[in-house]
């Protein structure tokens, strides 16, 4: 019998590249998005079913989760691929954007993985993949909100292990560093109040920062990559770390330690 998966955010970058990889090694996919009538190649596939979820909105998420079921008779692995980040100084975010990101990153992946659950615990199996970042074990400044929500799901992921581990579901972190999708442009949410000096040198540095991160950045297939094989590989490992820049960023606060670590970053960045 066919294995499924279903992904959050297939309609671009990680997700789709995700989605178009599982199909070609055999996998049923439901690939879910906001606007599933946008959507123009994945529809062409055999073994996809285009769902419509959006993560802010309860009842599209059962509703997709129960025409995978119904379709395809099992679920086998969810993918928690849907979010964004919002960057900026903390005091220039209303509160609906804060709401936003940690609704989107960190509510919305929990609202998923709720819906899936009774299934998996009646199955006695099921692979649980959330999609972190080097965010969620690194800063940059003026990332309160986005690595706030990153952070948040590395211990998600991790507590969540202990309490379905005990009925045969695995639950694994992806920590990409920069890919090279649409993040620094629709995905990425910068705000400023330019009225206020006191923050613009410092939001310069972190652009230019960022720009020299994504012109290094690694592709969407090299994630998907590593999520098939946290979905395959039949161990219980719990992080996969993806991309080049990821390893070495990882590995050097690692070896540094969080203080002197922090301390090189606020070098970088002029802060001391």
């Amino acid at each position: 019998m066919k294995k499924t998966i279903l992904i959050t955010g297939a309609s671009s970058g990680i997700g789709k590249a995700t989605a178009k990889l599982f199909q070609s090694n055999g996998w049923n996919v439901i690939a879910t998005m906001r606007n599933p009538e946008n959507e123009t190649e994945l529809n062409q596939l055999e073994n996809v079913l285009i769902a419509k979820l959006d993560v802010l909105d309860e009842s599209s998420i059962q509703t997709a989760v129960d025409a995978g079921i119904s379709l395809f008779g099992k679920i086998d692995v969810l993918l928690n691929n849907a979010g964004y980040g919002a960057y900026g100084p903390l005091e220039v975010f209303t509160r609906e954007k804060i709401i936003r990101q940690f609704n989107t990153n960190v509510i919305g992946l929990l609202d998923v993985t709720k819906s899936i659950l009774p299934h998996f615990r009646k199955n006695k199996s099921g692979i649980i993949i959330n999609v972190s970042s080097i965010a969620g074990k690194m800063t940059l400044p003026f990332g309160a909100l986005y690595h706030g929500s990153k952070f948040a799901v590395e211990g998600i992921s991790e507590a969540l292990s202990f309490e379905v581990g005990q009925f045969g579901v695995k639950v694994k972190i992806i920590e990409p560093g920069a890919i090279a999708t649409d993040f620094s442009g629709r995905s990425l949410d910068l705000s400023n109040d330019e009225t206020i000096a006191e923050y613009q040198e410092l939001i310069g540095k972190l652009l230019a920062t960022v720009n020299v991160m994504f012109e290094q950045a690694s592709s969407a297939s090299l994630v998907a990559d590593v999520i098939y094989e946290a979905a395959t590989d039949g161990t219980d490992k719990l992080r996969y770390t993806a991309g080049e820049d990821a390893k070495v960023l990882l590995g050097n606060r690692h070896q540094l330690g969080d203080d002197a670590f922090i301390h090189e970053m606020k070098k970088q960045f002029g802060i001391v």
